[in-house]
């Protein structure tokens, strides 16, 4: 299929890639001008402009929107409200907010354009070897999706969760999740590191890692980090959040649903801008490993 990839950030130009990979024609649009001939050069085809990038693409568009959340997404998409028709499908790859979605979602309706939220787990590397999507809105417009969607995902690893929001929604209580777990290993590890036994830890985590009820990729990761650097002391430990957290927290708030453990994660995140743990390191360096995310050197 020829898609329209709007955002060629460390998501986006990966997700380019994942999709020229496997035989999807792609058409790439960023703002920084570098970015795009560097995209180029691997072969993905560029458009200067919006208006470019929908008239290249001709009718029944599918244009994929890969930008920061908020603001920035309200700009692109108001961009394009005059470039667009009836049967296009604009699909939102970012990690927007479960209310922004459902709003967008009828804003384009009047104007017979399908919106689908895609929650999109998996970081950069993810993004080029296979996602894990969590996709709602039109159902209509998820099949006629779903073929792109289960060539760029991992084996099983795509669902249609049902109506506007219902993707982003689902990805919010992801991160949620994925907060407390973090926080899980962090203090774990803060724990062995502070025993006195001078413990080999990402020996530990290697073990953990084979056969034991906590194997998962984020054990894979915190051994990966330990090796690059047992003690981690060129790192700060500050954890940053970057919403997903706090909205499923306040969703929790909202819906009177107990939630301790992804409540306290999300305040040790806050914690840790005020102060330097181990713990902290141990989260700091696992976002960086999955997901990019920078690391504030000391």
């Amino acid at each position: 299929m020829k898609i329209g990839l709007i955002g060629l950030g460390k998501m986006g130009y990966n997700l380019a890639l994942n999709l020229k990979r496997n035989g999807h024609e792609v058409i790439g649009y960023d703002v920084n001008q570098a970015t795009l001939q560097n995209i180029s050069s691997e072969g993905i085809a560029i458009a200067n402009s919006l208006k470019q990038l929908v008239t290249d693409l001709g009718e029944n568009r599918l244009i994929w929107l890969m930008i920061p959340a908020g603001e920035f997404v309200d700009a692109a998409l108001s961009d394009m409200k005059p470039l667009l028709e009836k049967g296009d499908i604009i699909i939102e790859g970012g990690n927007s907010n479960y209310k922004d979605s459902i709003r967008r979602s009828g804003e384009w309706e009047t104007l017979g354009v399908d919106y689908l939220d895609c929650g999109t787990s998996g970081g950069p590397e993810g993004a080029l070897h296979g996602i894990c999507a969590m996709l709602g809105g039109s159902k209509l417009a998820f099949d006629r999706m779903e073929p792109v969607i289960k060539d760029i995902s991992q084996p099983g690893a795509y669902l249609y969760c049902g109506g506007a929001g219902s993707g982003h929604y689902v990805k919010m209580i992801h991160n949620g999740v994925e907060y407390g777990m973090m926080q899980a290993i962090a203090e774990g590890f803060e724990m062995l590191q502070k025993s006195g036994m001078n413990l080999d830890l990402a020996a530990i985590a290697g073990l953990w890692n084979h056969g034991s009820v906590v194997r998962s990729w984020l054990m894979e990761l915190t051994e990966k980090a330990l090796i690059k650097e047992p003690d981690l002391a060129s790192i700060k430990g500050i954890m940053h959040s970057s919403g997903e957290g706090k909205w499923t927290l306040e969703t929790a708030m909202e819906k009177q649903i107990a939630t301790p453990v992804i409540a306290l994660s999300l305040i040790m995140r806050y914690r840790s801008l005020e102060d330097d743990s181990f713990a902290g390191k141990i989260v700091a360096a696992l976002r960086n490993e999955f997901g990019g995310h920078a690391l504030i050197k000391k």
